[in-house]
């Protein structure tokens, strides 16, 4: 028979990891936005924002490897809740008032969307196994 919900976990897992690598291609960019600009706070915020962006990606990643693809508790929150904090406040700011195109712009709100879909069908579709009732003898 085959695992349809490690299957789902699985590629949830992978879209985190799109998510990452278009994240990285971002942070990239803003690396080279800052070089354009004059040093001083813009210049530093900026650099600043590329950072973060860097750093999580490269979580995204390392979770969506390590935790998602096992379908982890704890990965499905943390790679939920920190794409979607990043990524609604990438398209409410950025993408809404147009100053990105729609594409690629929604490249990564697409792979957070698909990851965030998949990575719950497999999170609520697992068996979970829960104590024995106060009533059952515990064997051992």
């Amino acid at each position: 028979m085959i695992d349809m919900t490690g299957i789902t976990a699985k590629l949830g897992a992978v879209f985190y990891v799109i998510w990452g690598l278009v994240h990285i291609k971002a942070a990239h960019g803003l690396l080279e936005l800052g070089q354009s600009l004059d040093p001083g706070m813009v210049q530093a915020r900026v650099y600043q924002d590329a950072w973060n962006i860097l750093m999580s990606a490269i979580a995204v990643i390392l979770i969506g490897i390590l935790m998602n693809w096992r379908n982890s508790t704890t990965g499905y929150w943390i790679n939920l809740v920190l794409v979607t904090v990043l990524d609604i406040a990438f398209v409410l700011f950025v993408i809404v008032p147009g100053y990105a195109p729609l594409w690629p712009g929604l490249e990564g709100p697409i792979a957070w969307v698909i990851a965030a879909v998949l990575s719950t069908l497999a999170f609520t579709s697992r068996r979970r196994t829960g104590l024995p009732a106060a009533t059952e003898k515990v064997p051992g």
